[in-house]
């Protein structure tokens, strides 16, 4: 697979006004108190129709957007756009399962500067200098701090998909042929015992050794000796990709504290 398919292609802020959440639905939003009433609305206006639990997290988390609006004192305009803010970060961050922590704080923070200064066709100034250290405050606490489990859960699953090919194996010990002769195999000794068990059934049973040499098949140690690698290969690789996670965890921690002390009132 080609990871470089898998990276999101950059994007552009732009002007988000009434982008996803109407004119009409923030003014019904804003008439009712009701949590549930306002989470039915916004399934409606931002087209939510993933299955659950991914729809009940989407919803939890606009919702919650919402609420800070109004705790902040927003107006229609601001609530709008700071939720489309908030939707386009989480698409960007879902195109793909590859770590995009950097690509998804730079496009937030350009859509919010975006709507922080007065450039008409390219930006407005819908929040001012103290709404724009509100919103990112937030942003950093609450999407962004969580950002890894918002992938793990919207984001596809990759599986590893394993083939091997054995290099020197004699010809004549193809797959089909060791098949064909373990199976043969198999039933002999099902057979051979069977009549065993009729006719001496007081003659004097192998040993475990002798029985696990006589089971002893070219096949049967390959595919002992390709367990074990693979067991410790996999062992190695979950060691290394728990360091690369407590690396990528640490990493994040510190870059929002830096961002939440640059934030801070001087």
């Amino acid at each position: 697979m080609n990871i470089g398919s898998l990276e999101p292609c950059p994007l552009k802020a732009r002007i988000l006004l009434w982008a996803d959440l109407s004119y009409s639905d923030a003014e019904e939003i804003t008439k009712t108190e009701s949590i549930p009433q306002i989470s039915r609305i916004l399934c409606q206006a931002l087209h939510i129709d993933a299955p659950d639990p991914q729809r009940g997290i989407l919803l939890e988390l606009y919702t919650n957007i919402v609420l800070f609006c109004r705790q902040q004192k927003f107006s229609k305009e601001q609530t709008s756009v700071l939720l489309s803010i908030v939707k386009n970060v989480h698409q960007l961050n879902t195109e793909t399962p590859l770590n995009n922590m950097d690509q998804c704080f730079t496009y937030c923070t350009e859509l919010v500067l975006c709507h922080s200064v007065r450039r008409p066709p390219f930006s407005t100034d819908l929040f001012n200098s103290e709404q724009v250290t509100k919103i990112m405050k937030y942003l950093i606490n609450t999407y962004m701090r969580h950002y890894l489990l918002y992938k793990y859960v919207f984001t596809p699953q990759m599986y590893l998909d394993l083939s091997l090919s054995y290099v020197g194996m004699p010809e004549e010990l193809t797959t089909e042929r060791l098949e064909s002769s373990e199976a043969q195999n198999e039933t002999e000794n099902e057979a051979d015992g069977a009549s065993e068990q009729e006719t001496a059934s007081t003659e004097i049973l192998p040993t475990e050794t002798e029985a696990s040499k006589q089971d002893l098949s070219p096949r049967g140690e390959l595919r002992t000796i390709v367990q074990k690698e693979i067991k410790e290969e996999m062992m190695r690789l979950t060691a290394h990709l728990e360091k690369r996670l407590q690396e990528s965890t640490d990493q994040l921690n510190t870059a929002l504290t830096a961002l939440e002390t640059r934030l801070q009132p001087k």
